[in-house]
């Protein structure tokens, strides 16, 4: 059974700590981070060594490119998404065909290494905000769905699940939620017909979804992420999305709101989420556990879809990368733009 807690570890292998851990009921998830990377090798041991005191488990990491990747040594460098919407500028076809070539390097290398998913792609439209910028791909909800719709070609070409991320959309307010208190003042029309039009029309190729832990006052008190409007009415009804839902971290500022660990964990699977991240704070992540625990088990249907098409290891990335057979290709190109 998937469990709805994903979880961290802090180091490049497991401890006799993150094992019991690993083990509870409802540890269904764990993201990885830079500091759980050494080299390829090292984080497909760590992938399998997971898989074995749990194997029903779902491994995270955010490989978007440019400043959010966490797999650097040994991996193949991706561009920032925002790269990729300069270029749609002047040549719009060429930028697309990159789109999909560097969803099917990032998919294919993250899935060699035994991770099931990269939460990407980012689908806010790129405006003011502190923490978007060049992680998102465009500045026109146009551009995003077109850039974006590729990219998730590539990924799941490879093989992997897509996750949207952050609905319904953070680009457009400054503060940066990871430290801050955000919020949005617009009208619900207004963040319908330019901000959620990237979810929106990119639905089809979507099979989860993230909500930003940002306020939109008008529409609800509490941040997306914790509101069963936004949630139950306006993502699970009006837009019929039927995939997963993760909460962004539950260690994030713009999260407190909802009081402690499990309070977090409470709110977010109470409004809707499927499964509550909870990283970077062990203390918190057993806190959240207990509270997990008196909670029932997510959708199992639901969570299977986000399991990655591993490939058996083959020594080396780049030998075990030849299973993919677009990767060498994708490879040389994005590697010609960098």
């Amino acid at each position: 059974m998937y469990g709805l807690l994903m979880i961290d570890v802090a180091g490049t292998s497991l401890d006799d700590s993150d094992i019991e851990l690993l083990q509870q009921p409802q540890v269904g998830g764990l993201i990885l981070f830079a500091r759980n990377v050494q080299s390829p090798e090292q984080v497909r041991a760590l992938c399998d060594e997971i898989r074995k005191v749990n194997n029903e488990i779902i491994i995270a990491v955010d490989q978007e490119g440019g400043r959010v990747a966490r797999l650097r040594s040994g991996f193949s460098p991706l561009p920032a998404m925002g790269k990729l919407g300069e270029l749609f500028e002047s040549k719009p076809t060429e930028a697309l065909k990159l789109a999909y070539q560097c969803g099917y390097l990032m998919a294919s290398e993250v899935l060699a290494v035994g991770i099931d998913l990269s939460f990407a792609p980012v689908l806010d439209v790129n405006g003011v905000s502190q923490v978007i910028g060049d992680r998102g791909f465009h500045q026109s909800p146009e551009g995003v769905v077109a850039l974006s719709t590729q990219f998730m070609r590539g990924m799941k070409s490879a093989g992997m699940a897509t996750t949207g991320k952050h609905f319904p959309g953070h680009g457009s307010v400054a503060p940066d939620s990871h430290i801050a208190q955000a919020i949005d003042e617009r009208e619900f029309a207004e963040i319908e017909n330019h901000d959620m039009q990237t979810f929106m029309q990119t639905q089809p190729w979507l099979d989860a979804l993230m909500p930003a832990h940002v306020i939109f006052s008008k529409v609800d008190n509490k941040p997306a992420g914790f509101s069963s409007k936004w949630i139950g009415e306006i993502i699970r009804n009006q837009l019929g999305f039927d995939g997963v839902l993760f909460s962004d971290d539950l260690s994030m500022q713009a999260a407190h709101v909802a009081g402690g660990a499990g309070e977090r964990v409470l709110a977010s699977i109470g409004a809707g989420c499927d499964m509550a991240l909870v990283c970077n704070d062990r203390e918190s992540a057993l806190e959240a556990l207990k509270t997990a625990q008196t909670l029932d088990y997510p959708n199992q249907q639901r969570m299977a879809k986000m399991v990655g098409k591993v490939p058996n290891w083959q020594g080396s990335l780049e030998s075990t990368c030849q299973q993919f057979p677009e990767w060498q290709a994708c490879r040389q190109a994005v590697a010609e733009f960098l």
